[in-house]
């Protein structure tokens, strides 16, 4: 699975960015994805999940209820809206492909996925 991030940008706290993510290669669909991010100094955290038939999703305590992710299979596309942006949601935002297809249950663990994009950058402004 190749991946291509893309949406990130400048925005003020508040705001709102939706991300997207572009998936080519070996079958999307059976894939669970996921969005991670990485602030400057910081390790790469999980951020949001989506199993491969977009029946379930997992989110870190820290955007529960300010995000949303989904995806769409017909177009190998899948998205992170992030809306009431805070200052320390500012970091690079990677896309992911579980490193298995159709298992069950989102890991969020970086380790547990073996398809990275090259992340888009948000910077959210107080």
């Amino acid at each position: 699975v190749q991946l291509q991030a893309s949406g990130g940008g400048l925005v003020q706290a508040g705001g709102s960015l939706r991300l997207s993510c572009a998936a080519s290669g070996r079958t999307f669909s059976r894939y669970n994805m996921g969005w991670f991010r990485q602030a400057p100094g910081k390790e790469r955290e999980f951020v949001a999940g989506i199993n491969w038939s977009a029946s379930t999703t997992d989110y870190a305590e820290s955007v529960k209820g300010r995000f949303t992710i989904s995806r769409d299979n017909a177009k190998n596309m899948m998205f992170l809206q992030m809306n009431s942006l805070k200052p320390e949601d500012t970091a690079v935002y990677y896309c992911a492909a579980d490193r298995s297809p159709v298992r069950i249950g989102i890991r969020a663990s970086a380790n547990e996925y073996g398809y990275w994009g090259q992340g888009t950058e948000v910077t959210v402004s107080s």
